[in-house]
């Protein structure tokens, strides 16, 4: 992918690798670091090798010190919105990005704008499995909840800030939108907003 290449390591609770792909920075600004993933990224789990390529753009953002990340998919993919909730994003070097994937994800259905939890069994089933701490039981369940009515206010028309710029919803621009659109960076502040 070049020299703005970043490896996105996902991993387990017991440290065992899950997903993991290659990414381009895109930038940083208030929100976190933002990467993306043009056509044809590999997506590899665990020790499996390819498991699929994409078929869309992606966007994905790393807020600072969250337990969750967001993945924008431009069409044709099913889900617009979906958000991991995860361990705080761990940078060894600018080129890696480390996590650890607590189960749970909230997504956002293109059509309709529905919103679901999903995975809840997977946690549930985890918890015993990894012997997940009472503290990042309810750091799961408190990203899972915020990022839920988020993407809910979302779906009503309210701003979330580091939406905004759908090109679904008409807003303006910015570099995010441009890469997951297929069109050059655009001009200005390196904002990667959707």
């Amino acid at each position: 992918m070049g020299e703005a290449e970043v490896r996105v390591v996902v991993r387990k609770f017991d440290g065992s690798l899950h997903w993991h792909h290659s990414m381009v920075w895109l930038g940083e600004d208030e929100f976190g670091v933002w990467l993306g993933a043009p056509i044809g990224t590999i997506y590899s789990k665990g020790g499996e090798g390819e498991v699929y390529a994409t078929e869309e753009r992606r966007v994905m953002l790393f807020p600072r010190g969250a337990w969750w990340t967001a993945l924008f998919q431009a069409a044709p993919a099913h889900l617009d919105v979906y958000c991991d909730v995860t361990t705080p994003s761990d940078w060894p070097h600018k080129g890696q990005e480390t996590m650890v994937d607590l189960d749970l994800d909230v997504c956002r259905i293109r059509l309709d704008e529905t919103v679901f939890v999903d995975d809840e069994d997977e946690f549930a089933s985890h918890q015993r499995q990894y012997g997940y701490p009472q503290d990042i039981i309810t750091r799961a369940q408190s990203a899972a909840e915020w990022l839920s009515a988020a993407l809910h206010e979302y779906a009503a028309g309210e701003d979330l800030g580091f939406v905004s710029g759908s090109p679904e919803r008409g807003r303006p621009h910015t570099q995010g939108s441009d890469f997951v659109a297929g069109r050059p960076a655009s001009a200005g502040r390196p904002s990667c907003m959707l």
